[in-house]
């Protein structure tokens, strides 16, 4: 996917905002608390959990290592967007026009397959281990592409940016599962919105300021200090009881990942966004190329399912996790949620640019009612969840709010005043922000513990997987359309619509003829907002087959296979009463 795709990202509103909420947690000792899940009826109220366990950490320390995950993961928001507005200076010093679909594709294609990877490692791996050097290899990456020589040093760079922000995402989540009490965590949760929000608006800004005033190189610099700040206070500040599976050798948790698996999930997940790339734009969808490789990304793929139900030992993706049917009804909600999402941040500002004549950084503003109502959904649905107990409620509510958001987007006109274009992306972002979270709460409440690292990778991996396939077939949409309704005016060239922008197109058509190619594309755009209105409908499948299970309650039993297991071991959700 072209680097120019900036996918929107939230902001660290500092995870202070629930301060008072969780230093009311961990400083309560009396029998009144809600035990975590890995006490037994004889711990709760009574003597304290081990060194690391959710009962046992102080407010400072829960505070402090939410922020600095949440920095980390700012970090990883900030860098799929700050490159927006350097492309141009990168392709001017590098002389690398070509290269430019890379720059942006490189980096989300490695975040998504290795996404599943992070999950098993988080699994057999120590928590903390696995999430510094995610971080480590994030920093690294940020130097080489600071530091590149040429192109191909840079693509290389956000490849492995890639796979440490993979790392960062599903760490973040970790963190707060081993250090927030289930109840409590959609109040947490609930600022993702928040943080990528933020980095969508202000990530094109800071690029630009970089860009202009000193160096593009430094958007990536700005990573380093950032990022070792924060390794060093998650370094200090997370502290889990080390599982059963960290005691054992290296050399055999090893051999427990899925290398085959996951290199034939990487290579069909290549071949995908290949074929989205070029299909329709570089190459027409019956093009050999095309055609060889969305043929090769199936037979990968079923390869991967093959070896995670013949090799169920050492599989990426358990299996019995899709036992559970609100693992599969998450994963249709995520998948959808994240290509509308992805379809209205990425194709707005298109729009404003395109029919209002706003500049980038304007339009990029212009996108605020939908980020802060998406904060205001994000976290007052987190407050209502962590109350009600129940989330499938807000699931259906917010799918239902979000489709008809949507469907007032698609109304938009030449002549739309900003009263509409506001409102109808507040409606819009309320109700995004109400269910946006909500797969990642099913996959911690009905999983047991060991498999919620992998029920969480699979969440990240769909939301990835849906943004990066929408954003290519809205693409595909705007292009077409823009060459069937213009095609036959004079001074009209195919190339304008696949290589350059409304600003190239405007002036090549003559003057006369502005408003039929102002009308032409926003009748293109609306095409794609309805494309966006259709997968946002189709959320409500997922939302209204959810369990209704609470998080108060029906908290995910221990592993069955490891009953008896260390202490350490069980798991660290918090129960409600039974």
């Amino acid at each position: 996917m072209p680097s120019s795709r900036s996918s929107i990202s939230d902001s660290p509103k500092s995870a202070a905002v629930d301060a008072p909420e969780l230093v009311k947690y961990h400083s309560q000792k009396s029998t009144t608390d809600v035990p975590a899940q890995d006490e037994t009826p004889a711990r709760a109220g009574g003597p304290p959990g081990p060194p690391g366990s959710v009962e046992n950490q102080s407010a400072i320390r829960v505070i402090c290592l939410i922020v600095s995950a949440f920095v980390a993961m700012f970090l990883v928001a900030l860098d799929r967007t700050i490159i927006s507005t350097a492309i141009p200076k990168i392709t001017d010093e590098f002389d690398s026009l070509n290269d430019v679909g890379w720059y942006g594709s490189s980096y989300l294609l490695t975040c998504c397959a290795f996404q599943l990877l992070f999950g098993k490692m988080y699994k057999l791996f120590s928590v903390r281990t696995v999430f510094l050097a995610s971080i480590l290899l994030f920093e690294v990456a940020s130097a080489i592409c600071g530091a590149a020589p040429n192109s191909v040093a840079f693509i290389v760079g956000r490849a492995i940016c890639g796979v440490g922000a993979a790392g960062i995402l599903a760490g973040t989540i970790m963190c707060i599962i081993h250090s927030v009490p289930l109840e409590k965590r959609p109040q947490i949760q609930g600022l993702f919105g928040a943080l990528f929000g933020l980095a969508s608006i202000v990530g094109p800004l800071i690029g630009g300021a970089f860009t202009s005033n000193v160096t593009w190189r430094w958007c990536f610099y700005v990573n380093l200090p950032i990022g070792g700040a924060a390794m060093i206070f998650i370094a200090f500040c997370l502290k889990i009881p080390k599982q059963d599976t960290t005691r054992v050798p290296w050399v055999e948790k090893l051999l427990q990942l899925d290398f085959l698996g996951t290199t034939f999930l990487v290579t069909g997940v290549v071949c995908l966004v290949l074929a989205l790339q070029w299909g329709g734009q570089t190459y027409t969808w019956s093009n050999g190329r095309v055609v060889a490789c969305l043929v090769l990304m199936g037979v990968l793929l079923i390869a991967f399912v093959a070896v995670q139900i013949l090799v169920p030992k050492t599989a990426t993706l358990p299996v019995r996790i899709f036992s559970q049917r609100s693992i599969i009804s998450g994963f249709w909600q995520t998948l959808c949620v994240g290509s509308g999402n992805y379809i209205f941040v990425y194709f707005l500002p298109i729009w404003f640019q395109s029919i209002k004549g706003n500049t980038a950084v304007e339009s990029g503003i212009r996108l605020l009612p939908m980020m802060l109502s998406m904060v205001v959904g994000s976290v007052g649905g987190g407050i209502v969840n962590s109350k009600i107990g129940y989330y499938t409620p807000l699931a259906i509510i917010g799918s239902c709010i979000m489709s008809v958001g949507a469907g007032l987007l698609t109304t938009f006109e030449v002549n739309t005043g900003a009263g509409k274009w506001i409102g109808y992306q507040i409606v819009y972002g309320i109700g995004l922000g109400l269910c946006f979270q909500i797969p990642n709460l099913a996959a911690q409440t009905v999983l047991p513990k060991p498999d919620v690292p992998s029920g969480l990778a699979l969440m990240l991996f769909g939301q990835l997987i849906g943004a990066a396939v929408f954003v290519s077939v809205g693409e595909n949409i705007l292009a077409n359309q823009l060459v069937k309704r213009l095609s036959g005016l004079p001074g009209f060239n195919r190339s304008l619509v696949t290589s350059g922008g409304v600003t190239e197109l405007l002036d090549a058509i003559p003057a006369n003829l502005r408003d039929t190619v102002l009308h032409s594309y926003n009748e293109a755009l609306r095409k794609v907002f309805q494309a966006g209105l259709i997968i946002s409908c189709l959320t409500v499948l997922g939302a209204a087959t959810l369990e209704w299970k609470s998080i108060k309650k029906g908290q995910p039993k221990p592993d069955a296979e490891n009953k008896g297991g260390a202490a350490g071991e069980k798991p660290v959700e918090a129960a409600g009463p039974k």
